[in-house]
This record gives C-alpha cells, sequence and structure tokens, in this order.
C-alpha cells in the first residue's frame, strides 16, 4: 500500500540517525551472535544469519565486527544469558503491535514494554491476541527504475514467491525466511541492485489511519518502544493515508 511503503522510507531514515547514535550496532550484534548460536555460522546454511549479516552490512558494520559477533554466537559464550521474547499488544485506534525483544530479564523488559504501551493510548495484550495477523518473510528493495521482467525471472527460479511492484516505483521481492539467502544471492548474482533487505513480521492486511493527531501518537508509541534496550524490532500493521505522511514527513 502507498502509506506503507513511503512510511517505511521515513522509518529507514530514522534507522540512520540511530546508527550514528550507536544503538542499531547494537541491536544488529545481538542478531547475528543469537542468529549463530541458534542455527550455526555458516551464512548458506542459516537463513536468519544470512538476513543478519546483510542487514549489519548495509548498515555500515565492519566484517570484523560481523564475524566477531558470529564468532561469539557460534561459540556458545555470554549470548546464552539472551532470551528472545515476544510481545503483543496495540496502539491508538487499536492498531496491531507486534515487539521483538532480547532480554537477560524478562521481568524487566515487559515492564518497560508494558509501560510504553500504557503512556502512549495503547494496551499490553496476551500471546496470540494480534500475532495471526502477521507472516514471517522476507523482503527484498530494489530501486525504482529496476526492469521487474529481468527481476521476477531470476527470483522467481530462485525460490521468490512475489515481485510486488510499490507506489513509489520500488520493487519489493517476497520469499520465504528459508528462501530469502538464494533469493539474495541470485541478485547478486545477476548484478541486480538491492536497497535493503530483511527477514520479519509483515501484517496480512493494513488498518488505515486519516486522523493527523492519532498518527503522531502511533509514532510516539513506537519511537518509546524502538528506544527501549531490549527491543530488537517493532512491526504494525499501520497504514497512514498520504496527507497524514505527509505531515509526519513535515514534522520529523
Amino acid at each position: 500500500m502507498a502509506g506503507h511503503s513511503k512510511w517505511a522510507n521515513i522509518k529507514h531514515r530514522k534507522a540512520a540517525q540511530d546508527a550514528k547514535k550507536g544503538k542499531i550496532f547494537t541491536r544488529l550484534i545481538r542478531e547475528l551472535t543469537v542468529a549463530a548460536r541458534q542455527g550455526g555460522s555458516a551464512v548458506e546454511d542459516n537463513p536468519r544469519l544470512r538476513a543478519a549479516v546483510d542487514k549489519a552490512l548495509s548498515s555500515n558494520m565492519t566484517r570484523d565486527t560481523i564475524d566477531r559477533a558470529v564468532a561469539r554466537g557460534a561459540g556458545n559464550s555470554d549470548s546464552d544469558a539472551m532470551e528472545e521474547l515476544v510481545y503483543e499488544g496495540y496502539g491508538p485506534d487499536g492498531v496491531a503491535i507486534l515487539v521483538e525483544c532480547m532480554s537477560d530479564n524478562r521481568n524487566r523488559t515487559v515492564s518497560e514494554v508494558r509501560t510504553a504501551f500504557n503512556k502512549h493510548g495503547g494496551n499490553l495484550g496476551s500471546s496470540g491476541s494480534v500475532a495471526f495477523l502477521f507472516q514471517k518473510q522476507g523482503r527484498i528493495v530494489l530501486p525504482a527504475g529496476t526492469t521487474e521482467e529481468s527481476v521476477i525471472e531470476v527470483t522467481l527460479e530462485a525460490g521468490a514467491e512475489d515481485v510486488q511492484s510499490r507506489d513509489d516505483g520500488t520493487l519489493e521481492v517476497v520469499t520465504t525466511p528459508s528462501e530469502f539467502g538464494s533469493v539474495r544471492d541470485a541478485l547478486d548474482q545477476a548484478d541486480i541492485e538491492v536497497m535493503h533487505s530483511d527477514v520479519g513480521m509483515f501484517p496480512d492486511s493494513y488498518s488505515s489511519i486519516d486522523d493527523v493527531d492519532t498518527a503522531r501518537r502511533i509514532v510516539m508509541l513506537f519511537d518509546r518502544l524502538e528506544d527501549l534496550d531490549d527491543v530488537q524490532n517493532v512491526y504494525s500493521n499501520v497504514d497512514f493515508e498520504p496527507r497524514v505522511l505527509e505531515a509526519l514527513e513535515g514534522a520529523s
């Protein structure tokens, strides 16, 4: 949807700002370490690690830092203390929100997440309350102007599920988590530029928001959650209408 794709661009700009502060590097190192701990250090056999490495490289993390994080995870060192947690809840106007965390203290994490929801017009739900609205998928975004026919030929043969043209002219390749690495490899081998790629939770449908004040409250909740040290990712089914996006961009 138009609002979703444009909002994703806003969020990527925020991610770039976070990288300057070092916060995103901490999250990436955690993900690299845990991915290697769970699936091994070989990226060709570990789709989750492949996605984490791609994300780290696109954020300008050095290969040496990536290799150290992977080695630490594969060696089962202090990464064993980290627990993966997923919290589900609702934001203003009932938008669905999934919060992925890594923590060494479950009680601290749930308290901080609950407080964020409560202070910004949302509420923390029970397990399963919104997860059914999302699917785990790989998404690979290609620049505007990329030839759709060549992308379809390369990616579908490599195992992609779909290629979608977005309203901003970019292309989005959808994969299963297990086929993410092979599709990304196929694009690299075909010398097709990739803007960004990730494996994450994506909604089956979107909740449209056409009120600017409601949108600002939702964004404040997102920002509060993303500022928590234990939070890795925040996913939502929100879709802001174009005029709302313009107001949000003007205030950013």
